[in-house]
């Protein structure tokens, strides 16, 4: 089994299903029906809405339980919840997971500070970001703590800086990110997917064969973890791309990184003697069973 055979077969198996993916797009299109309905003139289930986060950046992988999507409300809710005496962004928060809840008056909901959470039973979550269009591709969004406030994001800015870059990499962006999601599942790494993509979108602008195939990420993986395991370890926090906001390390991951490094090099070892078996197991022990077994016939 060739290094581009391995690796392919890696990416299948960490690529979401149609069954996951029409599920997801039910659950979310019911919420974004409701809201439209309630907020806009309109009862479509996909308007004023778009998917953020590792689904959003088509870096999420079978594992994935949180599905981040943004409601763009309208300019006069903004000024309608603005003008409340107290605390107006709560009061929109609830007004949001009241419309929501029309949809799934059983399922847990709640109205998290900024986000309104959907939990699901099966384990899937949907956090929905309630955002009013600001200039220059902005959104004010409301924030509930400490007596209420607005703040600002730059979700499409991320999304097509990522996405731009991706394209630039033959794809081999959106791997990576998947990539290294598996890395972290199999391994208890203490890291956010936010950081991955970021830490992944750095590493890459600058590989030396971010264009080329997969025959290559038997040196990306090497490269990559060899990257990660070097960052300094008193830092608490990298630069989203496109957006520059502040993405916050939850803990130290480079001694894991280091660990997978040592693995990739071993790997890479036992596939120049042609030990393809060894090979396998060392690539396994990062990824876990999503990289594919070596058959023994």
């Amino acid at each position: 089994m060739s290094v581009s055979t391995m690796f392919n077969g890696l990416s299948n198996n960490l690529m979401l299903s149609r069954e996951l993916k029409d599920s997801i797009s039910v659950r979310v299109g019911r919420m974004i029906r409701c809201l439209n309905e309630d907020f806009r003139t309109t009862s479509s289930d996909s308007a004023n809405s778009f998917y953020v986060g590792s689904y959003g950046r088509n870096t999420a992988i079978p594992s994935v339980s949180d599905i981040d999507v943004v409601f763009i409300l309208p300019v006069s809710i903004y000024l309608q919840y603005d003008r409340h005496l107290s605390n107006g962004q709560s009061a929109l928060l609830q007004a949001i997971r009241n419309s929501v809840r029309r949809t799934y008056p059983t399922t847990q909901i709640a109205a998290d500070g900024q986000v309104i959470s959907v939990d699901f039973t099966d384990g899937v979550k949907v956090e929905i970001l309630g955002a009013v269009l600001n200039v220059n591709g902005c959104y004010n969004f409301p924030d509930s703590n400490g007596g209420g406030s607005w703040r600002t994001c730059k979700p499409k800015h991320e999304i097509n800086e990522f996405s731009t870059r991706n394209a630039l990499c033959n794809s081999n962006l959106v791997q990576l990110g998947r990539m290294a999601r598996a890395w972290k599942d199999n391994n208890n790494v203490p890291i956010s997917g936010m950081l991955i993509d970021t830490l992944a979108y750095q590493f890459i602008g600058s590989w030396e064969y971010k264009d080329k195939s997969y025959y290559y990420y038997d040196w990306m993986t090497r490269d990559f973890f060899a990257y990660l395991a070097g960052l300094d370890i008193t830092k608490t926090y990298w630069l989203a791309p496109g957006s520059n906001s502040y993405v916050y390390r939850t803990g130290v991951f480079q001694h894991k990184a280091k660990t997978a490094y040592d693995y990739a090099l071993s790997a890479i070892h036992h596939l120049k003697r042609n030990e393809l078996w060894a090979a396998h197991y060392d690539f396994r022990r990062i990824y876990g069973n999503a990289f594919p077994a070596h058959a023994t016939t």
